[in-house]
């Protein structure tokens, strides 16, 4: 996976891995310090590595960490001081008609195909256009997380899937999918407001955003729900209103 292992004080091994191709800057390349996911206190330490700005994909809990590069900066929403602006309530009224329910991390044929369409229509050519059944269950599922698929219905019909961890006092977005034919409906923005309402409805003190790109087409987005707080290497602080992190 990478060079000589790290151990924190409890023992759990962090691995900088080499450095392979930037996911959001193709002329960069990136590192990653990912704890050990053969140790069995994965899930226990998990809750903690949230808090020090690292994140999961499938099996794996990871931070950037390149060598002159921060652009990726974790984020999190404060839950109970959220206030949705003006543009994103219009968002929830375009998707007053969808019903929202919280199921348990097992997929469906139906999940798989809108997976895979969304895939094909917004990620063509990113390495991810044949993922199949076990790609889904890697990348979304794991074995070991204590997911939920956010589901977003209209008619019965499929629209959207917002893959969620509950730790004990947060959640975090892990992966959202949708309908790309919905995008009217702005369904990215949608499933982070329902995500803030169901941590607020269970009293959480925060959502895990993942990592905020400042300026990124595909990731500055993330500005927009306020407050937003910032991982800063030694804890978290809250971002004032046209401040980088």
């Amino acid at each position: 996976m990478g060079s000589t292992p790290r151990r924190d004080d409890d023992g759990l091994r962090v691995f900088d891995t080499g450095a392979h191709p930037c996911g959001y800057f193709p002329e960069r390349t990136a590192r990653d310090l990912v704890l050990d996911p053969r140790d069995p206190r994965l899930p226990r330490f998990y809750p903690q590595a949230l808090d020090w700005g690292f994140r999961r994909s499938g099996d794996l809990v990871y931070r950037p960490h390149c060598g002159d590069c921060r652009a990726c900066v974790a984020v999190r929403v404060p839950v109970p001081d959220f206030i949705p602006d003006r543009s994103q309530r219009r968002c929830l009224r375009r998707n007053a008609d969808v019903t929202v329910r919280v199921v348990a991390t097992q997929r469906t044929d139906e999940q798989l195909a809108l997976y895979q369409r969304y895939l094909k229509a917004r990620h063509r050519g990113g390495g991810m256009d044949d993922h199949g059944a076990s790609e889904f269950e890697q990348f979304l599922v794991g074995a070991w997380s204590e997911g939920r698929f956010l589901e977003f219905r209209v008619d019965g019909r499929l629209l959207g899937v917002a893959v969620t961890d509950r730790v004990e006092r947060a959640l975090s977005a892990v992966y959202t999918f949708y309908d790309p034919g919905e995008s009217a409906r702005g369904l990215g923005t949608f499933a982070i407001l329902r995500q803030i309402a169901w941590a607020r409805d269970e009293g959480l003190d925060h959502l895990y955003l993942g990592y905020w790109i400042e300026g990124h087409r595909k990731m500055d987005y993330k500005r927009r729900f306020r407050p937003l707080e910032a991982f800063t290497g030694r804890g978290w602080r809250r971002l004032e209103p046209g401040e980088d992190a």
